[in-house]
């Protein structure tokens, strides 16, 4: 028996028609994260390219293969026990494998051998699970995509994909893709079985070059065939190679949505007939199938479609998860002509429940749904890491799991990761940790980037946060309830300057003045001409006063300045202190400033305060917060992942803050160290996320901190608020 947990008004009111709800008992949440270069050799490069695209898993689903394209391999990891994967190691597989199925003892890989798109070749590549060994291969009429199979039939979907450099990726591109089927029983597989099914002709756009994408087989041997770029769909009889039909995937109109890089979200864009574009199609059961509408060349309706067999649309998402990934802070501004592009699909039944799993490329997050043979039910949004493309349900042992195909190793940001999800009874899915409510347009507020934390004076549990210069065109506090499990941010306030809003912030910090409004803390940029700023603005985000640093102090400024700023004292002796977060010219190394800013006398004084050393990359300060006799700190590494070694809470003595003048030697204070946050930051399973940046403590004496999540661009998006309680 399934129980089901009432929604409360307040969130039923708060959260859209569509949204994903506590309305179901199970939920997946994430157990493991798996980092991809964990599987390479001892003397490979671990900045080396490596991804994690396409997945499947052994059939007692304790053994995940997963292709390696730069690697030109499969790689393996065992999930005997899920919460602790361990390396399997990588088979090659003489060129570049682009899928992969596992079918009884053996995985079926696609391999693209081809030396130009326009001499395109490939291989079915056989590997055997027990040894890890190569035996068998055959020849492809060209360069494979996707690779299914179920009920005796096998099929591979050819695209011969087209060079997007020749004629802005226009097609026709020849030599035409096809689909190809092949004959199985049990796991056994003879190359002669394998037969080319011509799928030109059929779609209206570039009839004479079809570009399949992704194919799909149902329980009783039927194949689902997107055609990518024409928009177009087929549907084959898996044993005889007959074109049952086939149809146009059709267009959309999307409203509400963003469409410009401007650095904000703003939806209120349009975009009419739109081509859907599908990438990956799954079978729901036989007589309907969903496809992820990637739109991948003239597209990007942003959403997913469920179709009936004879081509009608029995659902329509529109941009209806789009505005999901918006609230819960994954949505790619930079991305706007395609959005949050969805391209992954997965389909299983879990006990009684068929769930359908969605997954954004560009918003880095999977969506479940409940189908119900109409409308189906969102449940609930997880973290993926980068770019997921291989969705992988093993319902036998109640678990998910998710590809990382983009990496940022190279940059010595993190490498792609496996996730793994477990389905358990719960109150409540651990993700997201906040999101946005609905603004008065009843739209989701977009936000991201949270790069500062502040208390209400009196209120416990009301906290503002600030979005730092990503979001240039859109600088705001914003409001959250944090009594609320996700914290709910329930309003968004602009930064204006004489009436338009604020151009040339970079807002780091936050703290509350004792009128209503607010301190901020503005980082400054030498290359783009920004000044360290500390900023007063009223309750309605109106600037009052912009300071600036003395001019001999700002000559010594380089970038990552101003990171942190917090409030002692009222009247003549309220003092507003600073962190600058990295040494400055006239800073000894390892040692960084605390400014102190005088409203009454218009004066700066500062100390010094003492980093801890780290073996690589920078280390510095993100935060500061005057809590009664203390001064709180968040000291941290520029390091991600296994590589984060710095993520620290320390504590300065109130007693210990007297600035003496700048310019003169400043005194070095004492700091304590209160809490390592890498606990807080591991307990969600994922990587450890670099940018802790937000702390602050509430009336009622429980601290919070939050990471910025840099806009989405460059990183998975993942946002964690973290409620410490009492310290």
């Amino acid at each position: 028996m399934h129980h089901r947990f009432a929604v409360g008004s307040l969130a039923a009111i708060l959260l859209s028609g569509t949204a994903f709800s506590a309305s179901a008992a199970e939920y997946f949440d994430r157990i493991a994260s798996f980092p991809i270069i964990a599987n390479l050799p001892k003397d490979a490069d671990p900045k080396g390219a490596t991804v994690a695209e396409i997945i499947s898993a052994s059939e007692d689903g304790k053994l995940l293969v997963y292709t390696d394209s730069p690697r030109k391999a499969i790689g393996f990891i065992d999930i005997a026990n899920p919460a602790q994967p361990m390396p399997g190691g990588l088979v090659n597989v003489g060129g570049e494998p682009t899928s992969v199925k596992v079918i009884g003892s053996r995985a079926f890989v696609a391999v693209n051998t081809s030396e130009s798109y326009t001499n395109p070749s490939g291989k079915l590549v056989l590997v055997d699970l027990a040894d890890k060994k190569i035996s068998g291969e055959c020849k492809l009429p060209g360069q494979p995509d996707s690779i299914s199979s179920k009920a005796g039939v096998l099929a591979i979907a050819i695209e011969n994909e087209r060079d997007e450099k020749v004629n802005d990726g226009a097609l026709p591109q020849m030599p035409a893709g096809m689909l190809v089927l092949g004959a199985l029983n049990g796991d056994k597989f003879e190359c002669a079985s394998l037969k080319t099914v011509d799928v030109t002709g059929l779609a209206t756009i570039a009839r004479e070059d079809p570009e399949p994408e992704f194919v799909d087989v149902s329980d009783d041997g039927k194949v689902v065939l997107s055609l990518q770029e024409n928009n177009h769909i087929v549907i084959v009889d898996g044993r005889s190679g007959k074109i049952e039909t086939h149809f146009s995937a059709g267009s959309v109109d999307l409203k509400n949505i963003d469409t410009k890089k401007d650095g904000k979200i703003d939806l209120s864009g349009s975009m009419k007939d739109v081509p859907r574009e599908p990438d990956a199609v799954h079978w729901l059961d036989a007589n309907r199938f969903v496809t992820a509408n990637e739109g991948d060349w003239k597209g990007g309706s942003r959403g997913f479609t469920i179709f009936n067999k004879d081509g009608s649309v029995a659902y329509e998402s529109g941009p209806s998860l789009e505005h999901e990934i918006v609230s819960i802070g994954h949505y790619p501004d930079k991305r706007n002509k395609k959005g949050v592009e969805i391209e992954g699909l997965e389909v299983a039944e879990f006990g009684k429940d068929r769930l359908i799993f969605v997954g954004s490329e560009r918003g880095s997050v999977v969506a479940v749904y409940r189908d119900t043979g109409a409308a189906p039910e969102p449940l609930q949004i997880l973290p993926t890491g980068s770019g997921p493309e291989g969705l992988l349900a093993i319902p036998s042992r109640n678990l998910f799991v998710a590809t990382s195909e983009t990496g940022f190793q190279a940059e010595g940001g993190v490498a792609p990761h496996v996730m793994i999800y477990e389905r358990a009874e719960r109150a409540a899915p651990a993700y997201p940790t906040i999101r946005s409510v609905k603004n008065a347009a009843g739209l989701p507020m977009g936000w991201g980037a949270l790069s500062g934390l502040a208390a209400d004076r009196t209120q416990a549990g009301k906290l503002y946060a600030i979005t730092d210069s990503f979001y240039e065109g859109a600088p705001r506090i914003l409001t959250i309830d944090a009594t609320k499990k996700p914290a709910l941010i329930m309003a968004e306030t602009f930064v204006t300057r004489n009436g338009a809003v604020a151009e040339k912030l970079d807002l780091e910090g936050i703290a509350t003045a004792s009128d209503g409004g607010f301190w901020l803390a503005s980082e400054g940029n030498l290359e783009k001409g920004v000044k360290n700023l500390l900023i007063k603005v009223d309750a309605k985000g109106t600037i009052q006063e912009e300071i600036n640093v003395s001019a001999s102090l700002e000559q010594g400024a380089k970038n990552y300045g101003f990171e942190g700023v917090t409030v002692t004292g009222l009247g003549a002796s309220e003092t507003i202190w600073l962190a600058v977060q990295r040494e400055w010219a006239d800073d000894g190394k390892g040692f960084v400033k605390l400014l102190a800013y005088t409203p009454a006398t218009k004066s700066w004084g500062a100390v010094r305060y003492p980093l801890d050393k780290t073996e690589n990359g920078w280390i510095g300060l993100s935060e500061i917060t005057a809590v009664g006799d203390r001064f709180i700190v968040i000291e941290r590494d520029n390091q991600i992942a296994e590589k984060a070694k710095v993520k620290k809470l320390y504590v300065i003595a109130a007693a210990d803050m007297k600035p003496a003048p700048l310019g003169g030697e400043l005194p070095v204070v004492k700091k304590t160290e209160l809490r390592d946050l890498l606990p807080d930051l591991k307990a969600a399973k994922g990587y450890v996320l670099d940018k802790v940046e937000g702390f602050t403590v509430d009336a009622a004496g429980d601290a919070y901190f939050v990471t910025d999540n840099d806009g989405v661009d460059n990183s998975s998006g993942e946002t964690q608020f973290i409620k410490l309680g009492k310290l």
